[in-house]
């Protein structure tokens, strides 16, 4: 399973690219190596994990994903983080956005959840672009949702 943009490939993260994360040095936190442990415990889970966010050019710039399995609600909610390098560049928004089409293609998912700090401009406006709605919020958090029948691309 791929996904593509225009200027990204998208791709659910197992152990074949393992030997690329490792070439190219990419670290964005801990998501990777918990997927792949979740992973072997629970094939299901293929593509409700980690997945890489790839360039043209073959570079690695961030990863994507989902926090589990669909729920009996079919809500499903996502994260996501690019390298400092590429941020601020669209490709978040694009990454995003494809994602989340994806994941309301599917039968099991009504509703793509998603949260943020209440200082990060960048993923709050991300989310805004997508069409995401805040349902929640506290002093440090917000909380966002996207129903499938809003999607009106």
């Amino acid at each position: 399973m791929t996904i593509k943009t225009n200027r990204l490939t998208i791709v659910p993260y197992t152990t074949e690219w393992t030997p690329l994360v490792q070439e190219q040095r990419y670290e964005n936190g801990p998501e990777l190596e918990h997927h792949l442990s979740e992973l072997a415990g629970n094939p299901a889970l293929l593509h409700w994990g980690s997945w890489l966010v790839i360039r043209q050019d073959g570079n690695i710039i961030g990863d994507i994903g989902f926090k589990g399995l669909p729920s009996a609600n079919k809500e499903v909610e996502i994260g996501y983080g690019l390298l400092e390098l590429y941020q601020n560049h669209g490709s978040a928004t694009e990454a995003v956005d494809a994602l989340v089409d994806w994941a309301l293609s599917h039968l099991a998912v009504a509703t793509v959840l998603a949260e943020t700090s209440t200082t990060n401009h960048a993923s709050i406006r991300i989310l805004e672009k997508i069409g995401f709605q805040k349902i929640n919020a506290s002093d440090t958090a917000l909380h966002w949702s996207l129903h499938q029948a809003v999607v009106s691309k």
